[in-house]
């Protein structure tokens, strides 16, 4: 007898193959046949006009703080994911020496918009070295898997101390080895790769630049050969990919002999650059060696609300008159008093070049009931407020009024250069790529990209109507199995016998995001971005129902995943 059979549900099964009308029958936390008439199970669950699909697994996520307080990994696991990795983009919080976590904390505050009062309270550092480090979140059950990877910034910091913090100091002979002994030791005990940064968006909240940024071959090389002498993990790269850097890593992966795999995402300043890049992993890849682009699915997207880190007037000095007000006592002030809204709208817009985004409002966009990710730019809130006859800034009020307060915009700021997805959907269909830039668990106060899982069926698979979509096949392949085999996990991924089971059952006339919303859930009351999903029936984490009806069922199957094919 089984433990669970999911009965009359459309498979899809991550292969890329075409849906079927299937059982899948899950014993021992393993998928133990797909088929017909299956027989007998301890319990049944009827997915009869549904999907059943693989568990998502999210390779880009920013969770190295949060997977320690909460067991449930929010939002990620509202999304029917079921795997996160995290410890990308070169930060993270292991290796630290007792007393010196305040400057991973900066640098991750800088980087990744996630508060230094929560991370300060939240992250305990009861360890020092990596493999500690991983002992710790191993310690901990929660409602999906976790894996880690070593980030250069905390490997740098550790081993040359405050001389590390610096881009720009060359590390000596030996604290080259020394990292190089402390990536293998890391990737033997069970990190899924090494991660760097050398992009010059990437500072601590003190302003330095990411110590990373201009790391040199000989540093680079030095980790490589780490990487080599363990014979296992992926090198991770988030660069700006100026002259000569693109080289740089494929040559640092070919030292390692392991797999290359880059961010890319469209820049308005150079919008025909991800395509270079892309040709470059193509070259890579036809060399015979494994790289790959971690992309994302629909635009990078900042979010402006009464209650977010940006809005359109955060600078002008009459908001500063009331920004120290609890968020409903300040809308309270907005709404009844007409003269502070008119004062408001007439201030003028901030001159500086960090704000001069958020004053963009030809290119801001109302988030209604059911967000719209591909929006026209004839509905922006220039373009509307054209149309009626108003300011901008006045409908832009307007709209971050609406809800009682909790109104909110978006603002595509990469991935959008045409005003269309035509080359996201370019990207995404590519073969040398994987999802991989949702980002959960970081920039809490101005993105909420974790939902990207969701919006990709929904969205790709189903709703886009400026352009063409894309197969459920290959979607739920591309975020399941193509991700899962990125990392080297060709355990999960895929609903075939002796497979994990992490499945997720769907409604997908159903399947549909809720508005995005700020809740203050952090630790130390800190704020953040969550969305909500509708059309999540069922998810298992190896066999165990994680989220039933859209609602978390408390348990915790979840385990720490330690390099390929280990689950702890």
């Amino acid at each position: 007898m089984f433990d669970l059979v999911i009965r009359n549900g459309t498979v899809i099964d991550g292969s890329g193959a075409p849906r079927r009308h299937a059982d899948v029958a899950v014993q021992d936390g393993r998928i133990a046949a797909v088929g017909s008439n299956l027989g007998q199970a301890r319990r049944t669950v009827d997915a009869a006009g549904r999907l059943v699909v693989p568990g998502f697994v999210d390779i880009h996520t920013h969770y190295d703080g949060q997977a320690t307080w909460d067991p449930f990994v929010t939002p990620s696991s509202w999304h029917g994911v079921t795997t996160t990795v995290f410890g990308n983009c070169g930060v993270g919080f292991a290796p630290v020496r007792p007393g010196q976590s305040g400057y991973l904390i900066n640098l991750m505050e800088g980087v990744e918009d996630i508060p230094g009062s929560v991370l300060s309270e939240g992250v305990s550092f009861a360890w020092e070295s990596f493999p500690q480090y991983l002992d710790a979140l191993a310690s901990m059950n929660r409602a999906v898997d976790v894996a880690a990877q070593l980030p250069h910034g905390a490997l740098r910091f550790y081993v040359m101390g405050d001389r590390g913090a610096d881009h720009a100091v060359v590390p000596t002979d030996a604290e080259i080895e020394e990292m190089a002994r402390l990536a293998e030791q890391a990737l033997r005990a069970g990190a899924l790769g090494v991660t760097t940064s050398r992009t010059t968006k990437h500072r601590a909240r003190d302003g330095r630049y990411t110590p990373s940024l201009s790391a040199r071959e000989v540093e680079l090389f030095g980790i490589a050969r780490g990487m080599r002498r363990a014979g296992t993990g992926v090198l991770q790269v988030n660069s700006d990919f100026g002259p000569g850097e693109f080289e740089a890593m494929a040559a640092a992966a070919e030292i390692a002999g392991r797999p290359l795999s880059c961010l890319l995402v469209q820049v308005d300043a150079a919008p025909d650059l991800w395509r270079e890049t892309l040709g470059q992993i193509h070259g890579v890849r036809r060399a015979g060696r494994a790289a790959n682009a971690q992309v994302g699915s629909r635009p990078i997207g900042v979010l402006m609300g009464l209650e977010t880190t940006v809005h359109p007037f955060v600078a002008s000095p009459v908001w500063r008159e009331i920004s120290d007000l609890a968020p409903a006592a300040r809308f309270a002030r907005l709404r009844d008093d007409a003269a502070l809204r008119a004062r408001l709208i007439a201030s003028p817009p901030s001159t500086s070049p960090r704000a001069a985004m958020t004053d963009a409002l030809h290119r801001m966009y109302a988030i209604g009931d059911r967000p719209d990710y591909e929006p026209d730019p004839t509905n922006s809130i220039a373009a509307r407020a054209q149309r009626e006859g108003r300011a901008p800034r006045e409908l832009a009020l307007e709209e971050m009024m609406a809800h009682d307060g909790k109104g909110l915009l978006l603002l595509p700021f990469e991935n959008y250069s045409g005003g269309n997805l035509d080359v996201v959907r370019e990207m995404i269909a590519d073969d040398a790529t994987v999802l991989g830039v949702a980002d959960g668990g970081a920039h809490v106060g101005t993105i909420c990209d974790a939902s990207s899982p969701t919006s990709l069926l929904t969205h790709w698979g189903r709703d886009r109507t400026r352009g063409p979509g894309l197969s459920l096949e290959f979607l739920v392949a591309k975020q399941t199995r193509g991700t899962a085999l990125a990392y080297g996990l060709a355990d999960r991924g895929l609903l075939a016998p002796g497979h994990r089971a992490d499945i997720a059952v769907i409604d997908f006339d159903a399947l549909a995001l809720a508005r995005p919303e700020v809740v203050y859930d952090l630790p130390a009351g800190g704020r953040r971005l969550v969305q909500h999903a509708r059309g999540y029936a069922h998810v298992f984490v190896a066999g165990v129902e994680t989220l039933r009806d859209d609602a978390a069922t408390g348990e915790r199957p979840g385990r720490l995943v330690r390099g390929p094919q280990t689950v702890m």
